[in-house]
């Protein structure tokens, strides 16, 4: 059996690795392909390493572009290695380009796709990831999902019952897997940070850092924040770009010093963190899983999300971007308003070995 296991940016490597490791353990062959879309060290080498994820087997180098010039990028240069390998299986995590690209080059040559995280949905079509988790699932002949309401999207969306699996969040396996390595780091001490007593913070949705005033509104509110406790933000490159950019998001941050910026984090660092934070404020999908996880209360700076179990359930709460409601939120938190939580269903470290399984049978059922 013969499973190629497509990653392209941070959020994959987390999902992958539990499946990788799974699929080692009961003998299959696995050839990794690395698009390249997240490139920099801080965002892809690191995660490697700390994840124990082989180096690549292929390494396609695709870097940045548009969405359509990223996305096709990818299919040129995944196609002559699909065609190359053909393996039994072509698995994809999540909903950034590179896994619409290798769902949409994997269809085209009639290679089954499993889909990792499959049925999420936000219903906000202006995001770039709705269209691609959509179209994914669209293609997949095997749909990992991670909560019920995944399978409810997908049967409303008309997905045969065969395809559906549930299977719990791989995100998890590859927390619980590490938490006790991030906990032995010493990331609070190195950033001079106590825990419980600051917040962490990350922003690179388009809608809260693409224009100046969605920039200046979002850092505003943290800005307020961190009139009460310190505030963390490790800076993605895509935010650090627009507030080099920005002369007022660029005053606003010299005038407030307990809003601090650092380098994008490793795995273990920014796992570390989390579990530390007294508050996780975000736009990141990933995040608001692993603050559920970790019983950490958080607020997404979104109007919406695919992941609504961790609203439901979880720690999570959406407030957007607007400072009056934010700020009203964090306060209470810090009052000690937390809302109570629970972990979702199958959130408890195994889901890449049920992947796994189910992989194995898919494959010999067609042999």
């Amino acid at each position: 059996m013969h499973f190629l296991l497509l990653v392209g940016a941070r959020p994959n490597f987390m999902k992958m690795a539990p499946v990788l490791a799974a699929l080692k353990a009961r003998g299959a062959r696995t050839t990794l392909v690395h698009t390249g879309q997240h490139y920099d060290a801080k965002m892809s080498d690191v995660f490697f390493d700390e994840l124990g994820l082989p180096a690549p087997d292929v390494h396609l180098n695709v870097g940045s572009g548009t969405h359509a010039e990223q996305t096709a990028k990818v299919m040129l240069a995944l196609e002559p290695v699909l065609v190359r390998e053909r393996p039994d299986v072509l698995v994809v995590a999540g909903d950034v380009n590179s896994t619409l690209a290798g769902a949409l080059v994997a269809a085209k040559l009639l290679i089954p796709i499993a889909h990792v995280e499959a049925g999420l949905r936000s219903f906000d079509w202006a995001m770039p990831e709705e269209v691609n988790r959509v179209v994914v699932d669209r293609l997949s002949a095997l749909l990992f999902t991670p909560s019920r309401d995944g399978d409810d999207n997908l049967r409303k969306e008309g997905a045969a019952e065969e395809r559906i699996v549930f299977v719990g969040n791989a995100m998890i396996d590859s927390l619980l897997t590490h938490l006790p390595r991030a906990r032995a780091r010493d990331v609070h001490a190195r950033l001079q940070l106590e825990p419980k007593k600051y917040a962490l913070a990350t922003l690179h949705r388009p809608s809260n850092v693409d224009s100046p005033e969605a920039l200046l509104r979002v850092l505003t509110a943290l800005s307020e924040v961190a009139a009460q406790l310190t505030v963390l933000l490790p800076v993605h490159p895509r935010t650090q770009a627009r507030i080099t950019q920005d002369p007022q998001a660029a005053a606003l941050l010299a005038r407030t010093p307990a809003l601090r910026l650092c380098e994008p984090l490793g795995y273990l660092d920014f796992l570390a963190l989390t579990d530390g934070a007294r508050l996780v404020m975000t736009d990141s999908g990933g995040i608001q899983e692993e603050t559920t996880a970790l019983g950490v209360p958080c607020l997404t700076l979104r109007e919406n999300t695919e992941r609504p179990i961790t609203v439901d359930v979880g720690t999570n709460q959406l407030t957007g971007s607007d400072p009056a409601r934010v700020v009203p939120a964090a306060r209470a938190i810090l009052a000690g308003q937390v809302k109570a939580s629970r972990i979702p269903e199958l959130w408890d470290g195994h889901a890449g070995e049920r992947m796994a399984d189910a992989l194995v049978r898919f494959v010999k059922a067609r042999a």
